[in-house]
């Protein structure tokens, strides 16, 4: 008799886990729901890690599939990427836009027909944006040329610059939408009567930023006066200590701004070879592009435009984030 009930107590417990599990599963309001979902760079970099952290986040707390799809921060393969994103039909598809509109834009509106919710994180497309919008057409990042403005005058207030003192930029005017960051620093400093130096970020270095290095000592060797270099990467930012160590430059004897934390640009910051970084918040770039999707998907819900991009970051506040830039959250 005793090891009937026990036996019987057992049954109970394990349908109440069970019951337990089943009514844990059903409080994730989106399973089902089918995301790709692009963070742009390559696996461990410094930004695109932090994207992906916060579409991993997203994933886990609202139950929908999401398939990430790694680019190189190259336009063109984020361009094949996306085509072949459509072939697969899912509910949704998160990109970057860098590519810019005229190259996405025929191929959003196929997706569009075929009844994928296309939305975009990090560089915005707005004409795309303000004609797919009720469909679920949204924007996670920063404003891509107010956030250069931003940064310039962050950066030259900073650095104490005059008319007439020398800066170099190295960003990337050659796409067509994400170069208006660059053009805002370029603009803003120009403004300031400040002689500007500008280099492109090549393909190569664009994917791998250790490959900037003699880029970097080249210019500061044959221009010896620069006072200000502005950085539009979040990777090179990263490794901005090693491109001065390999310079021969002191912490601060050029003052160096960039974009995005990361352990790495924390450590800069706090060693003084990094003076200040615009923090455009990329776990959110990857958080809220998923939870759009979701929304429009169960929801109907339009399109939501929200700008991640504010925050100046240096000496004076760095110590507060530097935690959660460790944990790959800011």
């Amino acid at each position: 008799m005793k090891k009937k009930i026990l036996l019987l107590m057992l049954v109970i417990v394990f349908m109440f886990s069970l019951s337990t599990f089943a009514f844990a599963r059903e409080h994730k309001h989106f399973e089902g729901i089918r995301i790709v979902f692009f963070p742009g760079g390559n696996p461990g970099g410094p930004f695109a890690s932090v994207v992906y952290r916060g579409a991993r986040a997203a994933e886990k707390d609202l139950g929908c599939k999401v398939e990430y799809v790694w680019s190189g921060w190259n336009p063109d393969k984020m361009i094949a990427q996306f085509k072949e994103a459509i072939a697969r039909r899912p509910d949704g598809i998160c990109i970057m836009g860098h590519p810019g509109e005229a190259a996405f834009g025929p191929l959003i509106e196929e997706a569009e027909r075929k009844g994928i919710i296309v939305t975009s994180q990090n560089t915005s497309l707005p004409h795309i944006e303000a004609k797919y919008k009720e469909k679920g057409f949204g924007y996670v990042g920063q404003e891509l040329y107010p956030s250069g403005v931003i940064l310039a005058k962050g950066a030259a207030k900073r650095a104490h610059l005059k008319p007439g003192d020398r800066a170099m930029v190295w960003g990337l005017l050659g796409q067509e939408t994400r170069g208006l960051r660059t053009k805002g620093c370029i603009d803003t400093l120009k403004k300031m009567g400040v002689k500007v130096d500008y280099i492109e970020i090549s393909d190569a270095i664009n994917a791998d930023a250790s490959l900037g290095t003699p880029v970097f000592t080249g210019y500061v060797s044959s221009h010896p006066d620069v006072k200000l270099i502005i950085i539009d990467h979040g990777a090179l930012t990263a490794t901005a200590e090693t491109y001065m160590r390999a310079a021969r430059r002191r912490p601060g004897s050029i003052y160096i701004a960039g974009f995005d934390l990361s352990a790495a640009t924390v450590d800069a910051i706090k060693k003084g070879y990094v003076g200040v970084v615009l923090d455009q918040q990329p776990w959110l770039q990857g958080y809220l592009p998923i939870l759009q999707v979701c929304f429009t998907k169960k929801y109907g819900f339009s399109g939501l435009h929200i700008d991640t991009g504010a925050a100046l970051i240096d000496r004076t506040n760095i110590d507060f984030v530097a935690p959660l830039a460790q944990k790959g959250i800011r």
